[in-house]
């Protein structure tokens, strides 16, 4: 049996990650347009890739391990670009860690209680939350190339700092629901 259309999108999703990480690396306005290009795309297939697998009966265990994965493969990868070409620096680095932070802590929680059994579903807080990064960091990707009148870096980093709040509310509420599981 092939691959389902959704988890092929997740599978672009994740190597998407490669041609945008290398345009980090090019000092030019068309680089930072791409790489938003590309980070808007995967950001797209991560609503449709969920929505095709539900509405076509395509849900699988494959997508349920990938599409995770695949977000914060991709998340993480931006942020960690954008500190080091200094794109996301000072204090807005904090939010970004937060993020990084409480994905590593979620993976590692949904982990140990899958082998309890335990499903922990996304709430809809947390769905914002993705949102909220996906938009923060395009911003950010876009950064100094946007036009004047589009103050990216500005908007991108208030959201950042939206998302790192979400992010940090989202985490504790899967943490205390978690260790629920974890001191039964």
């Amino acid at each position: 049996m092939g691959i389902s259309l959704p988890n092929l999108l997740t599978l672009i999703r994740i190597a998407a990650i490669i041609p945008i990480v290398a345009l980090f690396y090019v000092d030019a306005h068309w680089a930072h347009w791409t790489a938003f290009g590309l980070f808007a795309a995967a950001g797209v297939t991560d609503f449709f890739d969920g929505y095709l697998a539900r509405a076509t009966g395509q849900v699988s265990k494959m997508g349920r391990f990938l599409d995770p994965i695949a977000d914060k493969l991709l998340i993480a990868a931006v942020i960690l670009m954008l500190v080091a070409t200094g794109d996301l620096s000072g204090l807005a680095i904090l939010p970004g860690l937060i993020i990084l932070l409480r994905e590593i802590a979620v993976s590692g929680l949904r982990e140990i209680l899958a082998e309890l059994r335990v499903g922990m579903p996304v709430s809809n807080l947390a769905k914002w939350k993705t949102t909220i990064q996906i938009f923060a960091l395009g911003f950010l990707i876009v950064g100094e190339a946007s036009p004047a009148i589009i103050p990216s870096t500005l908007i991108g980093e208030i959201l950042i700092w939206i998302a790192g709040a979400l992010t940090l509310i989202t985490g504790i509420d899967y943490l205390r629901a978690g260790l629920r599981h974890l001191t039964d």
